[in-house]
C-alpha cells in the first residue's frame, strides 16, 4: 500500500499518474485544428449576405466567397456551414469569439487587422477607389487635395479597410474629413452617390466593377492606394494546420482556374443594353436574324408565345449567337442551363432550332409559376423577372410592394422595390435575403426595348420593300428613309 504522506510513495504516485495521462495527452496533441474540422465534418465560414460574398440565386446559394469556400469544403470532404453576422463589424467579433473557422467577406489584409488575426495567402488583389457621379459643370476630383478643397460629403463603411486607409491619409492631410456609417451597405453608398445624396464614397475596385453598370454616371475618380491583397481571415491558433491547408488549396492550378471563373462570373457583370448594342442591332438583324427567324415562328406555333418576345429574349441572352457561352456555363441562343435543357428535351444547346423551341417551352413553364390573376403583359414581365432573379426574391419584392401600399400584381410598382433587395434594411426583413435586385429590372427593360427595336426594323424592312415595288429608284435622292421611320414610330 502507498502512503502518499511519504515522499518516496508520493513520487511513485506522480509517475504512475503521468504514465496514465500520456495517452490522453498524446491524443489531445494529435487533434489539430484541421483534424478537428475534418472529424466534425463541417467548416464554418463567417461571411455576409451581400453581392460579393453570399446570396441566394434562383433558389441556390451563390457568391464569390461562398463558391470558393464550398470548393475548399469539398476539397476537405466536409460540409460548409455559414455564419452570418448582423453587420460588417460583427465579422471581427465573431472571429474573436472563435465562432467560425474562416472569415471570407472580401477582406483586405491590413496592418491593423494583422495585429489581431491571421490571413491566408491572397486570392485576389484590388485597389481602393474614390467613386463619384459625373455631373455637368462639376469637374472630377483628381486627388486628395480636391476632396479637401471641395468640402463635399464623403461617406464610407465604419470599421472597414477604407476607413483605416482614410485615417492613414489624414496623417498627411489633416484637413481631410469623412463620415462613417454602420447602417448602410457598400451598394447603398453607391446608390446615394448616384442619387446625389452624398458626393463620394470609397470602395474596392473589384466590387465597383460588379455594380457600376446599374448606376449610370458613377465613375472611379482615382485610386487611393496601390493594389492590396484580399484573403481569408483566421483567428490565431496554436497550430497552423488549417492555414497551411488553405494555402495549399489556393495554390492548386484547379483552384486558380476556379478563381478566374468566379471573378468573371461575379465581378465582370455589365448591363447588356447600351449604345453600342443598340447601334449593332441592325447589323445583327441583317447577318444573324435571317438564319433564325423561321425557328422563332415554329416556336410560336408550338407554344403560342409571341415570336417577337422570343426573339427579344434570345437577343438579350446571346445576341443571337448560337455559340454563346456564359461564365456560369449556360450556352446557346437561349442560354439554357443544363437542367433547363434536360427539362424540355434539348440534347444540344448549341443547335439553334433546339435552343429556340426548347427555350420557348421552358418559358411556358416559367410563366406557369406566376398567378393567373395577373393580366398580360404584366404576367410576362413578372415571369421574366422571376426567371432572372429567382421566384423567392420576386415574392420578397412583392411583399415589400404590399408593405408600401402599392399593387404587388403591377409590374411598374414591383420594379421599384426589387432594387431594395440590395439594401440590408429591406432584405433583412424578408425570407430570401439579399438579391441583385437591379438586374431583373434591367433584364425586363432590355427585352421590352429589343421587342420595340425588332418591330421597328421589321416594319422598316416592309416599308422598304413596299417602296421598291412602287417603282422605287435607289438613285432617286427624293426617297427619304427618315420619312418611312416617322410613319412607323407612332405605331410603336
Amino acid at each position: 500500500m502507498f502512503d502518499i504522506s511519504r515522499k518516496k510513495d508520493a513520487a511513485y504516485a506522480l509517475v504512475i499518474f503521468l504514465l496514465l495521462c500520456i495517452p490522453a495527452l498524446l491524443s489531445w496533441n494529435s487533434k489539430t485544428q484541421l483534424g478537428a474540422i475534418i472529424e466534425s465534418g463541417r467548416l464554418k465560414l463567417v461571411t455576409r449576405n451581400s453581392p460579393n460574398t453570399y446570396f441566394i440565386e434562383k433558389g441556390t446559394p451563390a457568391g464569390f466567397e461562398y463558391d470558393l469556400a464550398k470548393a475548399y469544403a469539398d476539397h476537405l470532404g466536409v460540409n460548409l456551414e455559414l455564419v452570418l453576422p448582423d453587420s460588417f463589424s460583427d465579422i471581427f467579433t465573431t472571429m474573436e469569439a472563435k465562432d467560425g473557422h474562416i472569415a471570407g467577406a472580401m477582406l483586405t489584409v491590413t496592418q491593423e487587422r494583422e495585429r489581431s488575426f491571421e490571413f491566408t495567402q491572397p486570392y485576389l488583389h484590388t485597389t481602393t477607389a474614390l467613386v463619384y457621379r459625373v455631373t455637368q459643370g462639376k469637374p472630377a476630383p483628381k486627388g486628395i487635395e480636391d476632396l479637401i478643397n471641395s468640402k463635399r460629403k464623403l461617406v464610407v463603411l465604419a470599421n472597414s479597410s477604407h476607413a483605416e486607409l482614410l485615417q492613414r491619409l489624414k496623417e498627411q492631410h489633416p484637413e481631410l474629413t469623412w463620415e462613417e456609417t454602420e447602417e448602410l451597405s457598400s451598394i447603398e453608398l453607391l446608390e446615394k452617390v448616384h442619387t446625389k445624396e452624398i458626393d463620394y464614397t470609397v470602395t474596392d475596385a473589384v466590387a465597383f466593377g460588379s455594380q457600376k453598370s446599374f448606376f449610370p454616371g458613377l465613375q472611379k475618380a482615382f485610386d487611393l492606394d496601390n493594389p492590396q491583397p484580399l484573403a481569408w481571415m483566421l483567428a490565431p491558433h496554436y497550430d497552423q494546420t488549417l492555414k497551411d491547408s488553405i494555402n495549399r488549396f489556393l495554390a492548386l492550378e484547379s483552384t486558380q482556374a476556379l478563381i478566374h471563373e468566379l471573378r468573371e462570373k461575379y465581378f465582370n457583370r455589365t448591363n447588356p443594353l447600351n449604345f453600342y448594342d443598340t447601334a449593332t442591332f441592325r447589323e445583327d438583324m441583317e447577318t444573324r436574324f435571317p438564319k433564325l427567324e423561321q425557328y422563332f415562328h415554329m416556336a410560336e406555333q408550338e407554344t403560342d408565345i409571341n415570336w417577337h418576345l422570343l426573339a427579344a429574349i434570345a437577343y438579350q441572352e446571346s445576341h443571337w449567337n448560337p455559340k454563346a457561352v456564359s461564365p456560369t456555363g449556360v450556352k446557346g441562343i437561349m442560354m439554357l442551363t443544363n437542367a433547363a435543357a434536360k427539362e424540355v428535351g434539348v440534347t444540344d444547346r448549341t443547335d439553334p432550332m433546339q435552343s429556340i423551341i426548347g427555350g420557348a417551352h421552358y418559358l411556358v413553364k416559367v410563366m406557369q409559376k406566376i398567378p393567373e390573376r395577373i393580366p398580360q403583359p404584366d404576367h410576362t414581365w413578372f415571369a421574366l423577372a422571376g426567371y432572372n432573379v429567382g421566384y423567392g426574391h420576386l415574392e420578397d419584392a412583392r411583399i415589400l410592394t404590399t408593405r408600401a401600399g402599392k399593387n404587388p400584381d403591377h409590374w411598374d410598382d414591383v420594379k421599384q422595390f426589387l432594387p431594395r433587395l440590395t439594401q440590408e434594411k429591406y432584405f433583412s426583413t424578408v425570407r430570401y435575403g439579399y438579391a441583385r435586385g437591379y438586374e431583373p429590372v434591367h433584364y425586363v427593360s432590355n427585352i421590352r426595348k429589343y421587342m420595340e427595336l425588332l418591330s421597328w426594323e421589321i416594319q422598316l424592312q416592309q416599308a422598304r420593300r413596299k417602296d421598291q415595288k412602287a417603282d422605287y429608284d435607289p438613285d432617286d435622292e427624293s426617297w427619304d428613309e427618315t420619312t418611312v421611320v416617322e410613319d412607323i414610330l407612332p405605331a410603336l
